[in-house]
């Protein structure tokens, strides 16, 4: 087995990624280099801040190219904000397009509860993800966010929690999966889900 790729752009939680991913015994590589990301088994694209100014980084980088050009080729995780640029668009301070490789918007959490979400909240899985295989409905995870993806498609949610309305926590979609929540900072659950993504790299 070769590495996963963690694409560093400027944005993100890589070292605590990277951390949980070595415990399991998956080797990974930080890397913000095209043929990092190309020679890679699998790409994890982590993230934390706001939509404009990660999918701005990720096209001033070039690297937003070589994300659509591997995916389908090989396993794509989005973690937190990283699965928020999966999908077309981000209503984030301004309308700005993100990746395009799930259907859907990234808008608000419409809720009266405290934003940012933040804290532990339970899965509830309503179509079969690898990801996911093995974990029993009502998984806690932990998550930190203030906006959610709105998907066009609910085939393409895996999981959902509550916050006041039902929030989008998983997506997949033709090899692309992402999760809201954050599964390195998820203790023996999160961990779990990152070795289910390690199995999927032929």
């Amino acid at each position: 087995m070769g590495y996963t790729a963690i694409v560093d752009y400027g944005v993100g939680n890589l070292k605590s990624v990277a951390n949980a991913m070595a415990y399991i015994g998956l080797e990974t590589r930080i890397t913000g280099d095209a043929g990092g990301l190309e020679r890679a088994d699998a790409v994890i694209l982590p993230g934390v801040g706001a939509f404009p100014d990660a999918a701005d980084k990720l096209r001033q980088t070039g690297l937003d190219k070589v994300l659509l050009s591997q995916a389908g080729r090989k396993p794509v995780l989005g973690i937190c904000l990283g699965m928020q640029l999966l999908f077309d668009w981000g209503e984030e301070g301004k309308r700005c397009e993100g990746l395009g490789l799930v259907s859907g918007s990234v808008k608000r959490i419409e809720t009266q509860l405290k934003l940012p979400h933040i804290g532990w909240n339970s899965l509830s899985f309503q179509n079969d993800s690898l990801l996911f295989r093995g974990l029993d409905d009502g998984t806690y995870v932990y998550f930190v966010h203030s906006y959610c993806g709105c998907a066009q498609r609910e085939e393409d949610v895996m999981a959902r929690t509550q916050y006041g309305p039902s929030v989008v926590a998983a997506v997949a979609r033709n090899g692309v999966y992402g999760c809201q929540f954050h599964p390195e900072k998820s203790g023996e659950a999160g961990l779990h889900i990152l070795k289910n993504f390690g199995e999927l790299i032929q």
